[in-house]
């Protein structure tokens, strides 16, 4: 488990004449001589044909890619940067993913705060942390663009256990640029990935750095009683944990980053940056990067967003168990394990027969580190997806198969 904090405040090619090899040098021969021209215009002739040939091809080609491109970005954006090579061009990526991330300026009723956004539809719709506008005041969100233009907004609905929300701007321009979105679940430990945001107030900034780890349980406590310093955290927010199946990063990610975006070589967005570890600070004072930056999967973003919008509401996978974190001994060796308290009556956990005092090791084949391990997992779910617990008693392992289901509205 990490305990972290949320941030907020966060060729062009040459040719040469052909030229006539054929007669000696010092030779004046008329007849060669005129048959060499006739050859030279003869080559020159075919290469301009060939280069006003592969111009109108190359011109056909690049419209029917942008009329693709352009039909295609109508409906779901697509990937702006094509990958060249093993080296990233970093330039391309933050030319490209730039105009799909905003500033979002919040008042508080202790004050003011900054985080960051990604641009979702060119309806304007933008998801963003939901720590970073929860302690918003009426009319007290403004959201500024990269090109320096600020909107106000307003929340369209927001999910606290997945600290996700989208906002709308309420007179949005044309030409807005949604970000393209990426499956996270390809993502493997050492990729290349650039963090894009407002880290202190320091709006289109860009770092760069690999994925340090994957399913990664972050535990964030968000503050209610006063303005969080790495996020807005007002009394909108819950006093409930959450616990975040995260992606671990070493690009700088800072106060304000929250809800900004996480995207590969490709300039797809694979994350959400929500969080930072940060050093133990005296009489109040922040804690910058460390190298350990946390974002929530793409996958798992887009989902909520999408329920949001939708519905106003998002449906969270249930197990319907209440766990402590432990240790188990299995084939003599000792493992980590969330050790189930209690099971709920009626619910996935109790029809698939997994009893109080059972312990869970793995999910999936993936070994669990502790409880939160597990919760932040089954959270990143769908309610309806297939899960194999990894259960030990007695010394040894058996596989439970269990379908999740919805949440309850009473179950937290």
């Amino acid at each position: 488990m990490t305990d972290t904090t949320h941030h907020d405040k966060l060729r062009s090619d040459g040719w040469t004449t052909p030229f006539d090899a054929g007669a000696p040098p010092g030779h004046d021969d008329p007849m060669r001589h005129q048959a060499a021209q006739h050859r030279w215009i003869a080559t020159v002739v075919a290469i301009v044909v060939t280069a006003v040939l592969a111009s109108l091809l190359t011109a056909g080609f690049i419209a029917a890619v942008d009329h693709t491109t352009t039909r295609t970005a109508a409906a779901s954006p697509v990937a702006p940067v094509v990958a060249n090579g093993s080296t990233p061009d970093w330039v391309a990526v933050a030319a490209a993913v730039e105009p799909s991330v905003v500033a979002v300026r919040v008042d508080t009723a202790a004050g003011g705060d900054e985080g960051s956004g990604v641009i979702l539809d060119t309806s304007g719709r933008i998801l963003t942390n939901d720590h970073v506008i929860a302690g918003a005041t009426t009319h007290g969100i403004t959201v500024a663009l990269a090109d320096g233009r600020i909107y106000p907004a307003t929340v369209v609905g927001a999910d606290t256990s997945t600290d996700l929300a989208v906002v709308h701007l309420t007179d949005p321009p044309t030409g807005l640029k949604p970000a393209a979105f990426g499956d996270s679940g390809t993502l493997k430990v050492g990729d290349p990935v650039m963090a894009a945001g407002n880290p202190l107030g320091l709006s289109d900034t860009v770092t760069t750095g690999i994925v340090s780890a994957l399913n990664r349980p972050v535990v964030t406590t968000p503050d209610t009683t006063q303005q969080n310093p790495f996020g807005s955290g007002g009394t909108g927010s819950s006093a409930q944990p959450i616990v975040t199946n995260a992606i671990q990063t070493d690009a700088a990610v800072n106060p304000g980053n929250s809800g900004g975006a996480l995207v590969n070589t490709g300039g797809q967005v694979v994350g959400i940056t929500s969080s930072i570890a940060s050093l133990d600070t005296t009489g109040g004072a922040q804690s910058g990067s460390i190298g350990l930056g946390f974002a929530i999967g793409s996958n798992e973003a887009k989902n909520i967003a999408d329920q949001i919008i939708a519905n106003g509401t998002v449906q969270h996978a249930y197990l319907g168990v209440t766990f402590t974190d432990g240790t188990v001994t299995v084939d003599g060796t000792s493992r980590n394990a969330a050790i189930i308290a209690a099971v709920t009556a009626g619910s996935p956990a109790a029809k698939a027969g997994l009893q109080a005092k059972d312990a869970i090791v793995a999910i999936d084949g993936q070994p669990l580190d502790d409880a939160d391990s597990l919760i932040a997992q089954v959270r990143a779910m769908n309610p309806g997806a297939a899960v194999s617990l990894t259960v030990a008693t007695g010394g040894t392992t058996h596989t439970v198969s269990i379908a999740l289901a919805a949440q309850p509205a009473t179950a937290r």
